[in-house]
């Protein structure tokens, strides 16, 4: 299968740790707004099956807690949303914002596997107290855990390149 090339091309700098945690956080309420949506729509199909007053019956007692096919839904919606950015320009909305990409040390996007090794290894380094974005200190090419596991790179790009 053919990489597609991501534009603009060139040599980019690794982007340095605030401008990565800024766009962080731009995700962060992003995806804090796609989980309420999912969870609404998920809870709207709940009350379709079992009727509102059954479900607020459920949820009263804790039934609800910890529903597992809720989670796994919310997990895949997070995955999709990062796999679908990183893989196509290289860069989410907060990424976009804040001028930085992931990709390939050849400028290619990021594959499918690769963006699921990034998502898992991400969840990872902040379940070890962001210990893995921190890395980026520390490695000489400045890469976090999650870069060197999916094997690509987060880059600072020019800030007046104009996009094809």
């Amino acid at each position: 299968m053919r990489k597609r090339q991501l534009s603009p091309q060139g040599d980019f700098p690794s982007a340095g740790l605030p401008r990565r945690f800024a766009a962080m956080f731009y995700d962060f309420l992003l995806c804090v707004a796609l989980l309420i949506v999912v969870t609404f729509i998920y809870k709207l199909i709940l009350m379709g099956f079992y009727g509102a007053e059954q479900l607020k019956q459920m949820s009263d007692s804790g039934a609800l807690d910890g529903d597992p096919i809720l989670s796994t839904l919310l997990f895949i919606c997070l995955f999709g949303f990062f796999s679908k950015f990183w893989t196509y320009n290289g860069q989410t909305l907060g990424m976009q914002v804040w001028g930085v990409r992931a990709q390939n040390a050849d400028g290619t996007a990021i594959s499918l596997w690769q963006a699921l090794l990034r998502f898992m290894v991400s969840i990872a380094s902040w379940l070890c107290l962001g210990l893995g974005f921190f890395w980026v200190l520390i490695d000489k090419q400045h890469r976090t855990w999650h870069e060197i596991y999916s094997e690509s790179q987060t880059v600072q790009l020019p800030k007046n390149i104009h996009k094809k």
